[in-house]
């Protein structure tokens, strides 16, 4: 394991290489898998929570200090004895005060005071947008999930030893990618929470290819956590490092990026996913964006009626009652091809699109909605490409469907598409898909240029299949099998007598 330092401060540990940070979040998930957290879906909103508050009190007690050095006034969102200083920190004024008390005096303040009043910070008069994410971080905690004192002090000293100062960001990840990684867990098959994951490598081919610029806004109508958000504004940031101005630094914080989730268990980790991304202001509406039901719009009371860029990949095999169909022209109960329709009115003309949709929804011809839905996408955009994705890329989130990227401009209608077929990529959880799968795409997508993987289909030919979207590659050489008819069945008769052997010794062992 490696060794860790004080940092600068004297604020606990220093990781100078990625495996001491990762042991680090690793110990701490240890302490909460056998503290009543025994699942990822268990452990990782806790720890959300409990992160996004150290990293809140860093935060502010460094904007405190820069405020004081101006001259400039500045007033924190949480006061005392809120403040992770004062209670979650081991030289804590009130922590110490609670552990010099009574037996269960600190889990009392942490369940029936600490967090009401997180929880209703946003009702407070003129209560800030920071504070605001606050209460909407802290929306589903009703008690803490640890289940002694002694292992909840045993996660918060630890999680007071990682803040940003701690982490060498010039040799490691930054703490919103290891945020990631434990998203990351809650995706795993098994875990129930697929279907609120895309993978990242997807993710960042799309917003290479959807190039969001400053100024640009960003709109994800089913965000789950957050990941397109988090990745677009990792995209403009990069570029605005080098030349960027103050206005625009605001902008990309506060007024670019917006997005809906219905989840509450997924809202709440969205957010601090995002404020962990640097984005000070996330403009997450909570609720059912099919419906148009709102659980908290607190956060999008100024958010814009179209966007610059859509950036999404709505739930696979979805099923919407009529209450979400009547908010639509196109009825049906699929919700892939609804989420379509909404992608499509919350473009801006000359806005661009990169989304994840089954590929049912492209080949399905028998139900007129979706037959009407992707008219209206060729009628109203340009749809310019589709990429045919492998089938196993979503299987580590327990979803086996095959699924397509697709990429449009509202605007003008579409004259031709562009395919490029990825589907023969053998993907496993070993073998993941990677950025460098998409090599040859990017090379050739400029011109889009045909090749064994890629080919172009005119409108003409798509209205002559009524709308059949799949990607059939008339390219792809499919290597055919010479063997001759006595080679096969001399290959049929000795696995024959493999498979005889083997019954032979069962039925000895039995």
């Amino acid at each position: 394991m490696a060794k860790t330092r004080k940092d600068d401060n004297g604020n606990g540990k220093a990781f100078a290489t990625q495996e001491s940070l990762n042991n680090e979040i690793k110990n701490i998930c240890d302490i909460m898998r056998r503290s009543n957290c025994a699942g990822a879906m268990q452990y990782v909103p806790e720890l959300t929570w409990i992160l996004f508050l150290r990293i809140l009190d860093e935060n502010e007690t460094r904007e405190a200090d820069e405020a004081q050095a101006l001259g400039l006034p500045f007033t924190p969102s949480l006061a005392n004895p809120y403040r992770w200083c004062d209670w979650a920190a081991p030289e804590g004024p009130k922590r110490v005060q609670l552990q010099n008390g009574a037996l269960g005096a600190f889990f009392d303040f942490v369940n029936n005071e600490l967090l009401p009043h997180l929880k209703t910070l946003k009702d407070q008069p003129n209560a800030t947008s920071k504070q605001k994410v606050i209460s909407e971080i802290m929306s589903g905690v009703d008690r803490v999930r640890i289940d002694t004192e002694r292992n909840l002090l045993d996660v918060l000293d630890k999680v007071n030893e990682i803040s940003q100062a701690s982490v060498d960001q010039d040799h490691i990840f930054t703490l919103s990618q290891v945020y990631e990684g434990l998203l990351l867990k809650m995706g795993e098959k098994g875990n129930d929470g697929g279907q609120f994951f895309t993978p990242r490598q997807v993710i960042k081919a799309m917003v290479q290819v959807i190039d969001p610029k400053p100024g640009e806004t960003v709109y994800d109508p089913c965000c789950g956590t957050g990941g397109f958000l988090a990745q677009a504004y990792e995209y403009v940031s990069e570029g605005l490092r080098k030349e960027g101005t103050p206005s625009q630094w605001e902008i990309l914080k506060s007024k670019t990026f917006y997005g809906r989730e219905k989840e509450n268990l997924i809202y709440p980790i969205a957010l601090a996913n995002l404020v962990l991304h640097e984005i000070d202001h996330p403009n997450l509406w909570h609720g059912n964006t099919l419906t148009g039901m709102e659980i908290y719009g607190g956060l999008f009371e100024d958010a814009p009626r179209s966007y610059d860029i859509v950036l999404t990949n709505p739930p696979f095999g979805g099923k919407e009652g009529k209450e979400a169909q009547t908010q639509f022209a196109y009825k049906t109960g699929s919700t892939q091809v609804l989420f379509l329709q909404h992608v499509m009115s919350s473009l801006k003309v000359g806005g661009r699109c990169g989304m994840v949709i089954d590929e049912g929804v492209l080949f399905r011809t028998n139900e007129i909605a979706y037959v009407q839905t992707k008219r209206k996408l060729l009628d109203d955009c340009d749809l310019w490409c589709i990429v045919s994705l492998p089938s196993g890329v979503f299987s580590s989130a327990g979803a086996g469907v095959k699924t397509n990227l697709l990429f449009f401009t509202k605007g003008n209608p579409t004259e031709s598409i562009w395919y490029y077929d990825l589907s023969d990529v053998k993907v496993t959880k070993r073998s993941p898909l990677t950025l460098e799968h998409f090599d040859e795409f990017f090379r050739l997508l400029p011109d889009r240029t045909d090749s064994e993987r890629s080919w172009t289909v005119t409108r003409e030919d798509i209205e002559d299949r009524e709308f059949d979207l799949k990607a059939v590659n008339p390219n792809m050489v499919v290597e055919k099998d010479t063997r001759t008819p006595k080679e096969l069945l001399d290959v049929i008769e000795k696995n024959s007598r493999k498979v005889d052997a083997a019954v032979s010794r069962l039925r000895q062992l039995l």
